[in-house]
């Protein structure tokens, strides 16, 4: 779970809770769910209420089930359940009943999902092999009551590909030792090698390793991460995951560790680490250490808005694939931003790659190809030069606040040229995704993008880190939906996922370029379908 609130407060306003959320003096007309104003039209985002963190995701039998952080009676935070999605293509979803309550434990926090195939656990029955959740007991009375072992971890299990859980009678299966306030979001994985499950948990400042031969007794193998990556905020939501380095028969470990807050943008992120693993210790691969030695990061995504990503579980080999799934939002403001019926969405599900490049192990990020699936008909761009604005909008047919752009941009040998797409409407308010070639730097900027008024801290222009290709040619891969923009550069070298409320919506698509000229080499772009029926 990664929000660390006042339960006290979110208590006293229990019944209340809406009276607490005011922000607008008149109640919204009545609309058709999934055509809200601002609902995400290809992005997963829950029917109503809150949601948060992605949880227990696993691929079974034809299904990718998607668990995530949610709270039926209010669109702003409160006791956690596991909301429950599945889709076989990880773009459409069906709505399934909450799966997790919360019981005398406490609440449900964040946690990840296996397949059991050999039945380790004892839980199956009749052949089929059992699923296990594995989660965070969060119990509010001990927090409240000021106590530090009120979160520990428990399990359920299913027989029936999740559609119901039964919780094992003897939880916890990891207590609290005792003075730990940060105890949580246990993320499992099988490790062959040495026979046995492993679950990555965050603890604090730092990630802790345990280790089962059934899911059911534990122990803790090690600890890790204090001397290493940024700790300006709590340890949360890790991910423990092999990798292939593409191009070689060499395998690595990659630690995913969201932080809250810390992030230098503001807020929360998600840095990462590479590595090895031998089923007791992780060791920091020494070319990445100078990286992140304390103080420093790498971060997963470079924009505002994406948050506690996770693997999928259970993909099978001849798939191949690294999927993973993030938040896409923000702790700074998720909570206050100007929807009604529902509050948050997912990123879009990615791809993942580990590449050696000059600067060592990075990860790359790639849109999943089932997404084409949505995608109208092709409209190409025709190569030109920018100085200025270009302004496709007649041209393209189609409003982009819907869409999906493959760009190409040739930039001059020379100048520090700042280009990229412009996204207005006919209120004023735009916002830009850009390269700054003088500074080597992405940014995303919505200091005119619409309302910002539920949060001093949403506007602003947010710079990535330095850009890793050296190329003249910039690749842009950006899908913008009703109130978000994902950028893929240089071929998902560099990410970042934005988050803006235009008052109307975004209608106008144009590219720029200041400071110099850039040559569009190539250009296309597609009208996007609902994922919603």
């Amino acid at each position: 779970m990664s929000y660390r609130i006042n339960i006290l407060a979110t208590l006293l306003c229990g019944c209340m809770i809406y009276a607490c959320d005011q922000s607008s003096p008149k109640p919204p007309a009545p609309q058709t769910t999934y055509l809200e104003k601002h609902r995400p039209q290809f992005h997963f985002s829950p029917k109503e209420k809150w949601m948060n963190d992605p949880n227990g995701m696993f691929f079974y039998e034809g299904e990718y089930h998607l668990f995530y952080q949610y709270f039926p009676d209010s669109i702003k935070w409160g006791p956690m359940h596991w909301g429950h999605a599945v889709s076989t293509d990880m773009v459409h979803w069906e709505h399934l009943p909450i799966a997790l309550y919360p019981d005398s434990l406490g609440y449900i926090f964040s946690g990840s999902a296996v397949v059991d195939w050999n039945n380790t656990s004892g839980f199956g029955q009749n052949g089929p092999p059992p699923i296990i959740a594995i989660y965070t007991y969060h119990e509010p009375k001990g927090e409240k009551a000021g106590r530090k072992d009120f979160q520990y971890q428990g399990i359920a299990y299913s027989n029936d590909k999740g559609r119901t859980w039964t919780k094992y009678a003897q939880n916890p299966v990891v207590p609290n030792p005792g003075n730990i306030k940060d105890f949580r979001d246990p993320k499992v994985v099988w490790h062959p090698e040495s026979s046995q499950w492993i679950m990555a948990l965050a603890v604090l400042d730092h990630a802790e390793f345990w280790g089962s031969k059934d899911l059911k007794s534990w122990a803790k193998r090690s600890e890790w991460g204090k001397e290493y990556g940024n700790h300006d905020g709590v340890w949360e939501c890790p991910d423990l995951f092999p990798m292939k380095v593409e191009g070689t028969g060499e395998k690595k470990w990659i630690l995913l560790q969201s932080l809250n807050p810390g992030k230098p943008l503001g807020g929360s992120g998600t840095q990462y680490f590479v590595g090895d693993f031998d089923g007791t210790q992780f060791t920091l691969d020494e070319d990445f250490k100078q990286n992140v030695l304390k103080g420093k990061a790498i971060w997963f995504d470079h924009g505002r808005d994406n948050y506690a990503g996770v693997t999928w579980s259970g993909i099978p080999e001849k798939d191949g694939r690294t999927l993973w799934l993030g938040w896409m939002s923000n702790w700074q403001y998720a909570q206050e931003v100007p929807t009604r019926e529902w509050r948050s969405a997912m990123t879009l599900p990615k791809a993942l790659t580990l590449k050696k490049t000059e600067f060592g192990y990075r990860l790359f990020a790639q849109p999943v190809a089932e997404l084409a699936a949505l995608r109208g008909k092709a409209h190409t761009i025709a190569a030109t030069t920018i100085e200025g604005t270009l302004d496709l909008t007649q041209e393209l047919g189609f409003s982009p606040k819907q869409s999906e752009f493959i760009l190409e941009l040739e930039l001059p040998a020379e100048g520090a040229v700042d280009c990229g797409i412009e996204l207005s409407n006919n209120m004023g308010e735009k916002y830009r995704i850009g390269f700054d070639a003088g500074k080597n730097l992405f940014y995303g900027d919505r200091t005119q993008s619409g309302d910002f008024s539920f949060s001093k801290k949403f506007a602003g222009k947010a710079y990535s880190d330095p850009r890793l290709s050296k190329s003249k040619t910039l690749k842009l891969h950006v899908f913008l939906d009703a109130s978000s923009m994902e950028l893929f550069a240089d071929d998902g070298a560099l990410c970042m996922t934005e988050l803006f409320f235009p008052s109307e919506g975004f209608c106008n698509f144009k590219l720029y370029a200041e400071n110099g000229k850039v040559a569009l080499k190539r250009g296309e772009g597609f009208a996007l379908r609902s994922i919603w029926p």
